[in-house]
């Protein structure tokens, strides 16, 4: 329930909404139980005394009493949409802004399809208990009470009926939401898990059709669809249980009220009207309950789906702001002292373990090493995408950590082993580097990546559309301009990780030529051709998450066993070193 609470608090300007439509209920809920006695008079009075004019006064204040009913409902509409839906984007925006903020190790707590089911599915479960909650919440109490009392008043001795019916639908209710309670939250989780069938087949649908697995993908879907289904069935069939047992309730409560009353009417001790108003009255009070059981319910499912957004939002995010963060990054020098890395606290085996090296600002460093010897984790600690489980990594001679955070990534450009795009044109995707940047600008980093060649035979130039994630481009023409979008932010490093493996050869070198003009900035190239990096002021060997060697082209050729099977396998058609010597 607090966390329900909590997400209240982000109720804001809304707040006065909900007061409104709260007290607009409650008007409405006063006009419409004054009726049963107008109604009880006017039988009583005007109709016993066949006393015309009295019976055309009474209807007209009840015609009066519902008009005003009607008006109270349609306003209460209007303000309860109004709070409900500016509730729900208040909170979709504060998990989003929440989640902009998570670094990548709390993104490894979400899977992306959760994190989409938390800000959709679970906040219109939210929105559906303030729009169709808001009413019976407020009208029930307020009718169950007034009702009781005008029950009360009108004939205690009948309305004694409701002290034996109320506790046996409160039992009944108290067992259903005990059952249904913890399955809402498996729900939400079965729609989690059909949301990431679906965004599975459909980004990786190029490689489905190419390995022809749709019939595999649609069982997959299949049953990930009648999972759900059924969960949805099993969930709803229990929280059904409320109208029978309601009911059952309520019949039998006319039932006596109508066996006792009519006894009464009998032996002269109530009138016609009164149990005519009575009966009405009874029906006005077992809704009340029945709403509040609806309520009780809808409450219910809300708490799971707030439970799940309250982990999105108190998500504690791995990299704190230092309390006096420092503003600018000086110089692009790169230090990591004994640094030891793994992805979990509790995992066994260390990506990274001791390393310590030192590279100058401006400099430019190769990086090599087998598949899985941690490279792209390694680059990762230095614009804090993931923080180092020990020692220190120094950027411009400071500790990463003491920088504030926007500073130091602004300083970082970094082309990520998995390219991305973005829906739009190529303009847009490029100003994510600067996005001050005029065409000059653009087409000057288009041609230091070699993008300007296929951009200029392009019809549209920097104004083609991209379309969903960049599919128009083959994979050589997206890692180019991911290169032109990092050389705009003008950064004082630059991380290459394995960023031309879809080019060729020759528009490698083109790129390597043009990079090399850049002055003052650090470059840092993972890569897995030798090519890539043996212009290098040194190359590093990583194996297993270690340092192995650490030096110049030459130097590593002469003496290092891993470079020297690198070199033979790529430039002696695969031949031992020695041999091909």
């Amino acid at each position: 329930m607090k966390d329900f609470k909590r997400l209240l608090g982000y109720m804001g300007p809304y707040r006065r909404d909900l007061a409104v439509g709260m007290l607009l209920v409650l008007v409405e809920t006063c006009f419409e139980l004054i009726i049963p006695v107008l109604m009880a008079q006017l039988i009583d009075v005007g109709v016993a005394g066949n006393d015309v004019p009295y019976i055309l006064h009474k209807g007209v204040q009840m015609g009066i009493c519902a008009l005003l009913s009607l008006i109270c409902g349609l306003l209460y509409a209007r303000f309860a949409a109004s709070a409900a839906y500016g509730w729900g984007a208040r909170i979709r925006q504060a998990q989003y802004q929440k989640v902009q903020g998570y670094a990548f190790a709390n993104l490894d707590h979400f899977e992306t399809s959760s994190l989409i089911t938390r800000m959709t599915t679970d906040v219109t479960v939210l929105q559906n208990a303030i729009n169709g909650g808001l009413r019976p919440l407020v009208r029930s109490p307020v009718m169950l009470l007034m009702g009781l009392g005008l029950s009360f008043s009108m004939n205690p001795r009948l309305a004694l009926v409701f002290l034996v019916c109320a506790p046996v639908l409160g039992v009944a209710l108290y067992l259903i939401l005990r059952k249904v309670a913890p399955m809402y939250g498996v729900l939400q989780e079965t729609v989690d898990h059909l949301n990431q069938v679906v965004q599975e087949g459909l980004t990786a649908i190029r490689a489905v059709k190419a390995f022809v697995r749709e019939e595999y993908q649609q069982e997959k879907f299949s049953w990930a669809n009648l999972s759900l289904r059924d969960t949805s069935t099993q969930t709803f069939r229990c929280a059904t249980l409320n109208a029978p047992a309601f009911q059952l309730c309520m019949y039998s409560c006319v039932v006596l009220i109508m066996w006792f009353g009519g006894n009464m009417i009998l032996s002269g001790n109530l009138k016609v009207g009164e149990l005519t108003g009575f009966l009405s009255y009874v029906l006005q009070v077992m809704n009340s309950l029945m709403m509040i059981s609806n309520v009780f319910l809808l409450l219910t499912r809300s708490l799971a789906s707030a439970g799940r957004m309250a982990q999105v939002l108190d998500e504690k995010v791995d990299f704190p702001q230092p309390s006096r963060p420092v503003a600018q990054v000086e110089q692009g020098s790169v230090d990591f002292e004994n640094v030891s890395f793994k992805y979990h606290k509790d995992a066994q085996a260390w990506a990274l373990s001791g390393v310590t090296l030192h590279i100058p600002a401006g400099s430019t460093v190769g990086i090599l090493g087998g598949t899985g010897s941690a490279k792209s984790s390694l680059v990762q600690l230095i614009p804090r995408l993931y923080d180092a489980t020990q020692g220190v990594v120094r950027v411009g001679g400071r500790d990463v950590k003491e920088y504030d955070l926007t500073a130091l990534r602004d300083a970082v450009g970094i082309v990520l082993q998995k390219n991305l795009l973005f829906s739009g044109t190529v303009r847009d995707n490029l100003r994510w580097g600067d996005p001050q940047a005029d065409d000059q600008r653009l087409w000057q980093a288009c041609r230091a990546a070699c993008a300007g060649e296929f951009l200029q035979a392009m019809p549209q130039g920097l104004d083609t559309d991209l379309g969903q994630g960049g599919v128009n481009l083959s994979g050589g023409q997206k890692q180019r301009l991911c290169i032109a979008r990092a050389l705009l932010k003008n950064p004082k490093i630059l991380i290459f990780d394995d960023s031309t493996s879809a080019v060729d050869t020759a528009t490698e070198e083109k790129i390597r030529a043009a990079l090399s003009q850049i002055q003052g900035v650090t470059k840092i190239i993972i890569a897995q051709r030798v090519t890539s990096v043996m212009k290098a002021d040194f190359i590093v060997i990583l194996d297993n998450g270690r340092i192995h060697a650490v030096g110049d082209h030459g130097h590593l050729l002469a003496t290092d066993p891993i470079y020297q099977e690198i070199w033979a396998s790529q430039m002696k058609g695969g031949m031992g070193y020695g041999a091909a010597v």
